[in-house]
């Protein structure tokens, strides 16, 4: 069992039903997510040893936070307590063409106020091999990116792998900023995820002949986005999700691996989607486990994209599948047939 250490916000999510707009909406479904977190649930599922650090108020809402991580066997007790607030999302599920709209409430909650020196980083990563972060928790922040810094740091020092899900957020921080800071933390980072946006928006890295609102994608031109990656930061691996928008309810769905030397494309999933947030992250559960299970990349990153395609099914943050789930849509049942 191998233990990963993800580092993150945990927010409260309210959705309205039954892909009410919010000016409809009276009343709203009451979960909780956040990119990391979500990437410790999966991992969690696959029977690893997952970790998760954050900062949540001492009360109820940020206990009940902390129960929905420990149901699914998450490890919860470096989560620090206090601050002012839980962090809030609303959502608005989109159809057809219309497109779904988050809304944030977060400003002042407790892990934006997370101060360096408070989280014991020696002593988290004890006989950890993985740790994990998205570009959205430093950008809570000069200070919440000063400790993630503290955290890649005592990686580097221990040896332990890295992988960063750039995950550019232009709600919380500018394009210049996020290339500031981003850029200094990639040097302790192994795997980047990104998707056919991030590089730009990051690091004006940008895929040739590709139209991201038309769904239009030119993958021949995500081998030199990948490679610019990985020489300007040393990565090992450079992993970008291919996510053709047909709709709000249908997508095309697949991905490169970059090892370095060699590019590895997964196959192509028609999701018809129940939930899409969080599908990011669980192909970032999904590829953390399957390298850490020594996978080669050609079934690491079909491991990784089925285990996303199956959570587009699943409504709310968290993918809640089984490996063998997984490695069953792996081998082309993907028939939705009852299993009896």
């Amino acid at each position: 069992m191998n233990k990963i250490v993800c580092f993150g916000e945990i927010m409260l999510r309210l959705a309205t039903p039954d892909r009410l707009r919010f000016v409809q909406a009276d009343n709203f479904i009451a979960t909780f997510g956040g990119a990391e977190a979500n990437v410790s649930v999966s991992l969690a599922n696959y029977g690893e040893n997952a970790v998760f650090v954050s900062k949540v108020p001492e009360n109820e809402i940020g206990q009940a936070a902390i129960n929905s991580l420990r149901q699914y066997g998450v490890g919860t007790s470096n989560v620090l307590r206090g601050g002012e607030r839980l962090g809030i999302y609303f959502l608005e599920t989109g159809a057809s063409q219309r497109p779904s709209k988050v809304v944030y409430d977060r400003k002042y909650s407790s892990i934006s106020a997370i101060q360096p020196g408070e989280i014991d980083w020696d002593k988290v990563l004890d006989d950890a091999t993985w740790f994990h972060f998205t570009g959205i928790t430093p950008a809570l922040g000069d200070n919440v990116a000063e400790v993630t810094l503290e955290a890649l740091k005592k990686c580097n020092e221990k040896g332990i792998m890295v992988s960063c899900d750039l995950n550019y957020r232009k709600k919380l921080w500018t394009r210049e900023k996020a290339g500031k800071v981003m850029g200094e933390l990639m040097q302790y980072v192994d795997l980047c995820i990104a998707n056919e946006e991030d590089a730009d928006d990051v690091f004006g890295i940008k895929a040739r002949g590709t139209d991201v609102v038309s769904g239009e994608l030119n993958v021949a031109g995500y081998k030199d986005v990948a490679k610019q990656l990985a020489d300007r930061f040393g990565l090992k691996y450079v992993a970008i999700t291919l996510r053709e928008s047909l709709s709000a309810d249908d997508n095309n769905w697949s991905a490169m691996l970059f090892d370095g030397n060699d590019y590895y494309f997964s196959r192509k999933y028609n999701v018809h989607i129940v939930d899409r947030v969080g599908g990011g992250d669980s192909f970032g559960g999904g590829l953390i486990y399957s390298l850490l299970n020594n996978y080669e990349p050609r079934e690491a990153i079909e491991f990784a994209v089925a285990a996303s395609c199956l959570k587009h099914s699943i409504y709310g943050d968290y993918n809640q599948v089984t490996v063998n789930e997984v490695k069953t849509l792996m081998g082309g049942d993907g028939s939705g047939r009852v299993v009896r």
